[in-house]
Protein backbone atom coordinates (compact mmCIF):
# COMPACT_ATOMS: atom_id res chain seq x y z
CA UNK A 1 0.00 0.00 0.00
CA UNK A 2 1.56 3.41 -0.89
CA UNK A 3 0.67 7.10 0.26
CA UNK A 4 -0.51 9.72 -2.29
CA UNK A 5 -0.21 13.49 -1.35
CA UNK A 6 -3.26 15.40 -2.61
CA UNK A 7 -3.17 19.38 -2.61
CA UNK A 8 -6.96 20.40 -2.56
CA UNK A 9 -7.92 24.50 -3.27
CA UNK A 10 -10.79 26.01 -1.93
CA UNK A 11 -14.17 25.29 -3.62
CA UNK A 12 -15.39 28.54 -1.54
CA UNK A 13 -14.82 31.20 0.28
CA UNK A 14 -18.06 32.11 2.96
CA UNK A 15 -15.99 34.51 5.14
CA UNK A 16 -18.51 37.13 4.11
CA UNK A 17 -21.74 35.20 5.30
CA UNK A 18 -20.03 34.24 8.78
CA UNK A 19 -19.95 37.23 10.87
CA UNK A 20 -21.63 36.08 14.14
CA UNK A 21 -21.92 32.66 13.12
CA UNK A 22 -20.56 29.58 13.48
CA UNK A 23 -20.40 26.17 10.90
CA UNK A 24 -22.51 23.38 12.51
CA UNK A 25 -22.14 20.99 9.27
CA UNK A 26 -21.58 21.57 5.51
CA UNK A 27 -23.50 18.84 2.84
CA UNK A 28 -23.43 18.01 -0.81
CA UNK A 29 -27.59 18.25 -2.08
CA UNK A 30 -29.16 15.76 -4.28
CA UNK A 31 -28.53 18.55 -6.58
CA UNK A 32 -24.74 18.91 -6.68
CA UNK A 33 -25.37 22.13 -4.56
CA UNK A 34 -23.26 22.74 -1.54
CA UNK A 35 -25.79 23.37 1.87
CA UNK A 36 -24.18 25.18 4.70
CA UNK A 37 -25.83 25.04 8.16
CA UNK A 38 -24.70 28.18 10.50
CA UNK A 39 -26.01 28.88 14.03
CA UNK A 40 -25.40 32.12 15.86
CA UNK A 41 -23.89 30.43 18.84
CA UNK A 42 -23.45 26.42 19.28
CA UNK A 43 -25.63 25.35 22.34
CA UNK A 44 -23.38 24.76 25.47
CA UNK A 45 -23.90 20.90 26.52
CA UNK A 46 -25.52 19.52 29.38
CA UNK A 47 -22.98 18.44 31.68
CA UNK A 48 -20.75 19.23 29.50
CA UNK A 49 -21.20 15.89 27.46
CA UNK A 50 -25.02 15.45 26.32
CA UNK A 51 -26.24 17.48 23.02
CA UNK A 52 -29.41 19.08 23.93
CA UNK A 53 -32.81 18.74 21.93
CA UNK A 54 -34.74 21.83 22.78
CA UNK A 55 -33.02 24.96 23.85
CA UNK A 56 -33.22 27.26 26.66
CA UNK A 57 -33.06 30.37 24.58
CA UNK A 58 -34.28 31.09 20.72
CA UNK A 59 -31.38 30.74 18.14
CA UNK A 60 -31.11 32.12 14.98
CA UNK A 61 -29.88 29.62 11.76
CA UNK A 62 -28.62 30.43 8.14
CA UNK A 63 -28.33 27.90 5.28
CA UNK A 64 -26.12 28.84 2.87
CA UNK A 65 -26.47 27.35 -0.59
CA UNK A 66 -23.12 27.61 -2.63
CA UNK A 67 -22.57 26.50 -6.19
CA UNK A 68 -19.67 27.53 -8.25
CA UNK A 69 -19.46 31.79 -7.99
CA UNK A 70 -23.13 31.58 -6.51
CA UNK A 71 -24.06 31.70 -2.63
CA UNK A 72 -27.24 32.82 -1.35
CA UNK A 73 -28.03 32.10 2.45
CA UNK A 74 -31.54 31.88 4.23
CA UNK A 75 -31.98 33.38 7.33
CA UNK A 76 -34.06 31.34 10.21
CA UNK A 77 -34.75 32.79 13.21
CA UNK A 78 -36.40 32.74 16.93
CA UNK A 79 -35.70 29.12 16.84
CA UNK A 80 -36.04 26.86 19.91
CA UNK A 81 -34.12 23.57 18.64
CA UNK A 82 -30.74 21.79 17.96
CA UNK A 83 -30.75 21.23 14.38
CA UNK A 84 -27.78 19.80 12.94
CA UNK A 85 -28.25 18.65 8.99
CA UNK A 86 -29.57 20.59 6.32
CA UNK A 87 -30.65 19.23 2.92
CA UNK A 88 -32.66 20.28 0.06
CA UNK A 89 -36.54 19.11 0.41
CA UNK A 90 -38.25 19.08 -3.72
CA UNK A 91 -38.12 23.30 -3.49
CA UNK A 92 -37.65 23.58 0.54
CA UNK A 93 -35.07 22.92 3.22
CA UNK A 94 -35.13 20.35 5.74
CA UNK A 95 -33.64 20.91 8.82
CA UNK A 96 -32.93 17.99 11.35
CA UNK A 97 -31.82 17.95 14.59
CA UNK A 98 -29.28 14.73 15.45
CA UNK A 99 -31.06 14.14 19.55
CA UNK A 100 -34.67 14.27 20.02
CA UNK A 101 -36.14 13.13 23.30
CA UNK A 102 -39.32 10.95 24.39
CA UNK A 103 -42.01 12.33 27.44
CA UNK A 104 -44.83 10.25 27.43
CA UNK A 105 -47.02 8.86 25.18
CA UNK A 106 -48.17 11.26 22.32
CA UNK A 107 -45.20 13.17 23.89
CA UNK A 108 -41.75 13.87 22.22
CA UNK A 109 -39.72 16.55 20.08
CA UNK A 110 -40.02 16.70 16.47
CA UNK A 111 -36.73 16.82 15.67
CA UNK A 112 -37.60 17.81 11.54
CA UNK A 113 -38.16 21.03 10.40
CA UNK A 114 -39.19 21.60 6.55
CA UNK A 115 -38.66 25.33 5.88
CA UNK A 116 -39.39 27.60 2.54
CA UNK A 117 -36.82 29.79 0.98
CA UNK A 118 -38.02 32.71 3.12
CA UNK A 119 -37.03 30.80 6.88
CA UNK A 120 -40.60 30.45 7.22
CA UNK A 121 -41.73 26.88 8.96
CA UNK A 122 -43.78 24.79 6.76
CA UNK A 123 -44.78 21.48 8.53
CA UNK A 124 -42.59 19.79 11.46
CA UNK A 125 -42.03 15.62 12.46
CA UNK A 126 -40.53 13.06 14.16
CA UNK A 127 -37.73 11.02 12.69
CA UNK A 128 -35.79 10.16 15.97
CA UNK A 129 -32.98 10.10 18.55
CA UNK A 130 -29.72 9.27 17.75
CA UNK A 131 -29.22 10.47 13.87
CA UNK A 132 -26.17 9.66 12.11
CA UNK A 133 -26.41 10.85 9.17
CA UNK A 134 -29.19 12.88 7.02
CA UNK A 135 -29.55 12.47 2.97
CA UNK A 136 -32.46 13.58 0.91
CA UNK A 137 -32.77 11.96 -2.71
CA UNK A 138 -33.92 13.85 -5.76
CA UNK A 139 -37.36 11.99 -5.55
CA UNK A 140 -37.67 13.70 -2.07
CA UNK A 141 -36.92 10.26 0.29
CA UNK A 142 -35.38 11.54 3.46
CA UNK A 143 -32.82 8.53 4.36
CA UNK A 144 -32.00 8.51 8.52
CA UNK A 145 -28.79 6.36 9.82
CA UNK A 146 -28.61 6.08 13.31
CA UNK A 147 -25.69 5.99 15.84
CA UNK A 148 -26.05 3.72 19.33
CA UNK A 149 -27.93 5.26 21.52
CA UNK A 150 -30.54 5.76 18.39
CA UNK A 151 -30.90 2.26 17.91
CA UNK A 152 -30.74 0.55 21.52
CA UNK A 153 -32.43 4.00 22.90
CA UNK A 154 -31.74 7.17 25.27
CA UNK A 155 -33.74 9.97 25.71
CA UNK A 156 -36.57 8.29 27.55
CA UNK A 157 -36.91 6.07 23.99
CA UNK A 158 -37.70 2.44 25.37
CA UNK A 159 -39.02 1.27 22.19
CA UNK A 160 -36.97 4.14 19.82
CA UNK A 161 -37.35 4.77 15.98
CA UNK A 162 -34.25 4.09 14.81
CA UNK A 163 -33.74 0.29 16.33
CA UNK A 164 -33.16 -0.62 12.79
CA UNK A 165 -30.39 1.58 11.73
CA UNK A 166 -31.28 2.64 8.83
CA UNK A 167 -34.89 3.92 7.74
CA UNK A 168 -36.30 5.91 4.68
CA UNK A 169 -39.40 8.71 5.09
CA UNK A 170 -41.30 10.46 2.50
CA UNK A 171 -40.93 14.28 2.56
CA UNK A 172 -43.92 14.16 5.79
CA UNK A 173 -41.99 11.87 7.51
CA UNK A 174 -44.02 9.04 6.55
CA UNK A 175 -41.53 5.75 6.91
CA UNK A 176 -41.21 3.85 3.83
CA UNK A 177 -38.45 1.62 4.45
CA UNK A 178 -36.43 0.07 7.88
CA UNK A 179 -33.69 -2.52 7.33
CA UNK A 180 -34.68 -5.81 8.25
CA UNK A 181 -31.52 -7.80 6.75
CA UNK A 182 -28.28 -6.26 8.49
CA UNK A 183 -27.51 -6.57 12.25
CA UNK A 184 -26.80 -2.75 12.63
CA UNK A 185 -25.70 -1.67 16.21
CA UNK A 186 -24.34 1.27 14.29
CA UNK A 187 -24.61 2.78 11.03
CA UNK A 188 -21.18 4.40 10.74
CA UNK A 189 -21.47 6.23 7.35
CA UNK A 190 -24.48 6.42 4.69
CA UNK A 191 -24.61 7.10 1.18
CA UNK A 192 -27.81 8.18 -1.23
CA UNK A 193 -26.23 8.15 -4.72
CA UNK A 194 -29.67 8.35 -5.95
CA UNK A 195 -33.13 7.06 -5.65
CA UNK A 196 -31.58 3.69 -7.14
CA UNK A 197 -28.79 3.36 -5.19
CA UNK A 198 -28.23 3.85 -1.83
CA UNK A 199 -24.87 2.22 0.29
CA UNK A 200 -24.30 1.98 4.16
CA UNK A 201 -21.94 1.37 5.70
CA UNK A 202 -22.14 -0.32 9.78
CA UNK A 203 -20.98 -1.49 13.25
CA UNK A 204 -20.46 -4.35 14.17
CA UNK A 205 -19.85 -6.39 10.95
CA UNK A 206 -18.22 -4.00 9.31
CA UNK A 207 -19.68 -4.81 6.14
CA UNK A 208 -21.07 -2.21 2.85
CA UNK A 209 -24.44 -2.49 2.70
CA UNK A 210 -25.82 -1.37 -1.23
CA UNK A 211 -29.84 -0.84 -1.45
CA UNK A 212 -31.10 -0.87 -4.93
CA UNK A 213 -34.10 -1.37 -7.24
CA UNK A 214 -35.39 1.44 -5.30
CA UNK A 215 -38.05 1.47 -2.65
CA UNK A 216 -40.97 -0.91 -4.23
CA UNK A 217 -38.92 -3.86 -5.12
CA UNK A 218 -35.43 -2.94 -2.99
CA UNK A 219 -32.68 -5.51 -3.29
CA UNK A 220 -30.14 -5.41 -0.26
CA UNK A 221 -25.88 -7.18 -1.37
CA UNK A 222 -23.02 -6.51 0.84
CA UNK A 223 -19.28 -6.99 0.71
CA UNK A 224 -16.70 -6.85 2.59
CA UNK A 225 -14.61 -3.50 2.09
CA UNK A 226 -11.50 -5.02 4.77
CA UNK A 227 -11.73 -1.41 6.96
CA UNK A 228 -12.51 -1.34 10.41
CA UNK A 229 -14.77 2.13 12.02
CA UNK A 230 -14.87 4.26 8.72
CA UNK A 231 -17.17 7.34 9.60
CA UNK A 232 -17.83 7.94 5.43
CA UNK A 233 -17.32 6.63 2.31
CA UNK A 234 -17.97 8.02 -1.46
CA UNK A 235 -18.15 6.04 -4.62
CA UNK A 236 -18.70 6.21 -8.90
CA UNK A 237 -20.04 2.34 -8.48
CA UNK A 238 -16.45 0.88 -9.22
CA UNK A 239 -13.64 2.99 -6.85
CA UNK A 240 -14.71 4.08 -3.09
CA UNK A 241 -12.92 6.22 -1.47
CA UNK A 242 -13.05 5.69 2.53
CA UNK A 243 -12.25 7.53 5.94
CA UNK A 244 -9.49 5.53 7.16
CA UNK A 245 -11.29 4.22 10.28
CA UNK A 246 -10.69 3.71 14.19
CA UNK A 247 -7.21 5.98 15.08
CA UNK A 248 -6.17 7.00 11.20
CA UNK A 249 -7.90 10.32 11.48
CA UNK A 250 -6.58 12.27 8.45
CA UNK A 251 -5.89 8.76 6.33
CA UNK A 252 -8.06 8.46 3.57
CA UNK A 253 -8.41 5.19 1.74
CA UNK A 254 -9.21 5.09 -2.31
CA UNK A 255 -10.13 0.73 -3.21
CA UNK A 256 -11.56 -0.62 -6.19
CA UNK A 257 -14.12 -3.09 -6.77
CA UNK A 258 -12.01 -5.55 -8.30
CA UNK A 259 -14.36 -8.96 -7.64
CA UNK A 260 -17.60 -9.40 -6.55
CA UNK A 261 -18.30 -8.89 -2.77
CA UNK A 262 -14.76 -7.74 -1.66
CA UNK A 263 -12.54 -4.66 -2.30
CA UNK A 264 -9.04 -4.16 -3.43
CA UNK A 265 -6.36 -3.54 -0.83
CA UNK A 266 -6.13 0.35 -2.34
CA UNK A 267 -3.68 3.21 -1.31
CA UNK A 268 -3.73 5.64 1.15
CA UNK A 269 -4.87 9.31 0.27
CA UNK A 270 -3.69 12.17 2.35
CA UNK A 271 -4.98 15.72 1.60
CA UNK A 272 -3.22 19.22 2.27
CA UNK A 273 -4.67 22.53 1.70
CA UNK A 274 -3.73 25.29 -0.80
CA UNK A 275 -0.81 26.18 2.11
CA UNK A 276 0.77 22.49 1.15
CA UNK A 277 -0.38 21.97 4.74
CA UNK A 278 -1.93 18.84 5.99
CA UNK A 279 -6.39 19.37 5.78
CA UNK A 280 -7.35 18.72 9.32
CA UNK A 281 -11.49 19.36 8.55
CA UNK A 282 -14.54 20.53 11.00
CA UNK A 283 -16.70 19.25 9.27
CA UNK A 284 -16.44 16.47 6.02
CA UNK A 285 -19.53 14.77 3.90
CA UNK A 286 -19.50 12.35 1.69
CA UNK A 287 -22.03 11.96 -1.04
CA UNK A 288 -22.66 10.21 -4.40
CA UNK A 289 -18.36 10.39 -5.80
CA UNK A 290 -17.93 13.46 -4.11
CA UNK A 291 -16.39 14.37 -0.24
CA UNK A 292 -17.14 17.64 1.18
CA UNK A 293 -14.92 19.38 3.74
CA UNK A 294 -15.52 22.37 5.69
CA UNK A 295 -12.37 24.18 7.64
CA UNK A 296 -12.68 27.91 9.10
CA UNK A 297 -14.31 29.61 6.42
CA UNK A 298 -13.17 27.51 3.22
CA UNK A 299 -15.02 24.68 1.91
CA UNK A 300 -12.90 22.36 -0.17
CA UNK A 301 -14.46 19.52 -2.65
CA UNK A 302 -12.90 16.47 -4.64
CA UNK A 303 -14.66 13.76 -6.79
CA UNK A 304 -13.25 10.21 -7.77
CA UNK A 305 -12.39 10.94 -10.63
CA UNK A 306 -10.05 14.05 -9.73
CA UNK A 307 -8.01 10.97 -7.46
CA UNK A 308 -7.70 7.75 -9.34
Amino acid sequence: MFNKMVALQPFADISAYMDGFEIVSAQIGSDGCMYVLLINQIPVRERGMFVPTALKKTYTYKVLLVEEDYMEEVVIEDQHFNYHYVQPLHRHLLLVGARCSYYGVGKYDLNAKVCDFKGNTIREFLLGDGIQSVQVTEKGTIWTSYFDEGVFGNNGWDKPVGAQGLLAWDEHGNKRYEDQVSDIADCYALNAANDDEVWFYYYTDFLLGCISGGLAQPKVTFMNPGISGSSGFCTDGYYFLFDGGYGKSGTYLLKKNEKPGSLSTGHKIHFQNEKGEPLVPLTQDFRENRVLFSKGNLLYLVSIEELV
